[in-house]
């Protein structure tokens, strides 16, 4: 994999936006790979909506999302309305989040799976002025730090080049999320392993978990039983194998890292 994108192909481009597209998706086509089955990537039709890259192996659609310089906790994506749709749906497209340098070299490539980008990861930017050639139009913004580890499926880390088979392994351990087609069953699975994760330690007690009672309380308020509900969780991710049961109320974190 050659970190360095083709700058040749963007030498009759003057705009700094259509030179960094015309680079970063020309490198994901030539040098990336799909997370779930490690086959090549073809890039979609232009002007495709919401959808860059398509892998004709497993049928995953993936949409990139790239910047000069490290990421911000907020990534700059299109229409509000339209990205809350878009994951409803169960088809929605994979993401890849790509920093590169001001040379165009690749240094950071992550994959998230949609199944693990929840509404309430979505934020709401102000209308456009009435002065604005979209006057009124809304966008939005993807909170990336509140998505789990588990879910940052990382490719290449400060320019280095991880294994491909840890990679497919890292994807294929939450491929199960997909099957979830509800997203309020889907999203409660990803709020317990976030707290999970924010433990900080792979070893950890249901006591432990109970701290984040009020927390998840807030963001299901329709649920009335929340304890009971984080035992479920645990039984399911102990399932998947993501958890595992070591004692009674101890548990251990399984989530494998790419790495």
């Amino acid at each position: 994999m050659n970190l360095q994108m083709d700058i040749s192909l963007a030498r009759d481009y003057k705009s700094p936006s259509q030179v960094a597209k015309i680079l970063t998706e020309n490198w994901i086509a030539q040098e990336s790979y799909c997370p779930s089955c490690l086959n090549t990537l073809t890039q979609a039709k232009a002007n495709s909506r919401v959808l860059d890259f398509i892998c004709k192996s497993c049928e995953f659609d993936f949409e990139l999302k790239s910047k000069k310089g490290i990421f911000s906790k907020k990534i700059t994506d299109g229409a509000y309305g339209a990205m809350i749709e878009r994951l409803a749906k169960p088809n929605s497209p994979h993401f890849f989040f790509m920093n590169y340098s001001p040379d165009f070299k690749v240094q950071n490539l992550i994959a998230v799976p949609a199944y693990f980008i929840q509404p309430s990861f979505i934020e709401r930017r102000k209308p456009l002025s009435e002065n604005a050639k979209r006057a009124g139009w809304v966008g939005c913004n993807i909170l990336s730090e509140k998505i789990p580890n588990a879910g940052k499926v990382v490719l290449i880390e400060n320019s280095i080049i991880l294994d491909r088979e840890k990679v497919k392994l890292k994807w294929s351990q939450t491929n199960f999320l997909q099957t979830i087609l509800s997203i309020n069953s889907r999203s409660w699975t990803i709020d317990v392993l976030s707290c999970i994760e924010k433990l900080d330690s792979v070893n950890f007690s249901l006591k432990q978990l109970y701290f984040f009672e009020s927390e998840l309380a807030q963001k299901h308020p329709k649920n009335k039983h929340i304890k009971d509900k984080i035992r479920q969780q645990l039984q399911i991710l102990r399932d998947k194998g993501l958890v595992e049961f070591v004692s009674p109320g101890f548990y251990k974190l399984r989530i494998i890292s790419s790495v």
